[in-house]
């Protein structure tokens, strides 16, 4: 098995911080410090090695360090199994997000052929019970880990169906307008739909590895519809049926992006909707910890985990398996806290970072062992 790490990281007029660096070895890394210290920056620069947008989810612009406003950077090496990698991550204002690999432009989605990054955030904790496009989002942030591809094709399928959608809208009735959209978007859903079926199985022959502490789901594809159409032929006719229907409603109403993710918690017989709060949150955690050791064997090292605020809600005992699973695992684990006391049952396993917040700067780091 093979080793995925950051050795270095760099942010340069990032969110609050006008310059930070941590250096690391490998070992998970415990942040702690006050609430509003930039613990989760720290986590979100790190997310922003890989493709999308983040674990916020936020613009370039929102990225920027105020009141300067000038553009932002983030550098980083990277240890990817038998390769060290130079990456960086920068806008300018008013423009795109760019990234360089050993200081050549490249793609965002080859940032997921060198490394995978999975992360766990507090928002989260309502997966199971706010609606579906969270969990939808969620799916494909799992999908994606496995097979960087899958973001090309729900690009390709998006702008499709966001043409349709305005054909429809302004009651165009006229076939040939939609054969050729219906056409891509037929070809790229099958596509992300095999993907997430993929990925899926993945995560569930790695659930049997679950821990007590934290008890795995089982997962399923859900479409409002009924059963979705699953290869193209299929899609393309059930896009050309729908058309009458899709026209009163001005919307596409069948096809992946209406696709919903169930979780089913088969030891107490119970939907992860149904579950009480403390549960849900061990399913989710159960769900990382499967796609981590999913990833292993497909990747052939383990992932970098970025676990925000992840202990604040376990107790010692759970908190304790979480930490000798990410340990197990052999995987580099960037986790917040608010006090140093919840990465106790680390003990020496870890790296430890202090943060603090001084005159409006974040520029130092306290490592500690």
């Amino acid at each position: 098995m093979g080793t995925l790490c950051l050795t270095r990281l760099t942010l340069s007029h990032f969110r609050s911080y006008r310059h930070a660096q941590v250096e690391a070895d490998g070992r998970p890394v415990a942040i702690y410090g006050a609430n509003g210290a930039g613990k989760t920056s720290r986590l979100e620069a790190i997310s922003l090695l890989s493709p999308g947008r983040g674990l916020r989810r936020a613009g370039p612009e929102d990225l920027i360090r105020r009141p300067e406003g000038l553009g932002w950077k983030l550098t980083a090496v990277l240890r990817s199994r038998h390769q060290v990698h130079e990456l960086q991550s920068l806008a300018e204002p008013g423009l795109a997000r760019t990234v360089r690999i050993d200081d050549k432009v490249a793609a965002q989605a080859v940032l997921g052929r060198v490394a995978r990054i999975l992360w766990l955030v507090p928002s989260m904790d309502r997966l199971w019970t706010e609606g579906a496009e969270g969990r939808r989002r969620f799916l494909d942030r799992l999908t994606l880990s496995f097979n960087p591809a899958h973001a090309e094709a729900t690009i390709v399928y998006e702008k499709s169906m966001r043409e349709r959608n305005r054909l429809l809208k302004d009651m165009v009735r006229d076939e040939h307008w939609y054969v050729a959209l219906e056409t891509q978007m037929a070809e790229a859903g099958a596509r992300i739909t095999a993907h997430r079926q993929e990925a899926l199985a993945l995560i569930g022959g790695a659930t049997r590895d679950a821990g007590k502490a934290f008890p795995a789901p089982v997962l399923t594809m859900s479409h409002p519809e009924g059963e979705l159409p699953q290869d193209e032929l299929s899609l393309r006719e059930a896009l050309a049926k729908g058309r009458a229907r899709d026209l009163a409603a001005g919307r596409t109403l069948v096809g992946p992006h209406r696709v919903d993710l169930e979780a089913y918690w088969a030891a107490k017989g119970i939907a992860a909707r149904d579950a009480s709060t403390g549960e849900q949150k061990a399913l989710l955690i159960s769900l990382i910890l499967a796609n981590a050791r999913a990833l292993a064997d497909d990747f052939g090292a383990p992932p970098i985990l970025l676990l925000d605020e992840v202990a604040a809600h376990l107790d010692a005992e759970r908190r304790a398996a979480l930490y000798d699973e990410v340990c197990r695992l052999g995987a580099q684990a960037w986790m917040t806290g608010t006090g140093a006391e919840l990465f106790d049952e680390l003990g020496g396993r870890a790296q430890r970072l202090q943060v603090s917040e001084a005159a409006g700067e974040r520029t130092r780091n306290h490592n500690r062992v």
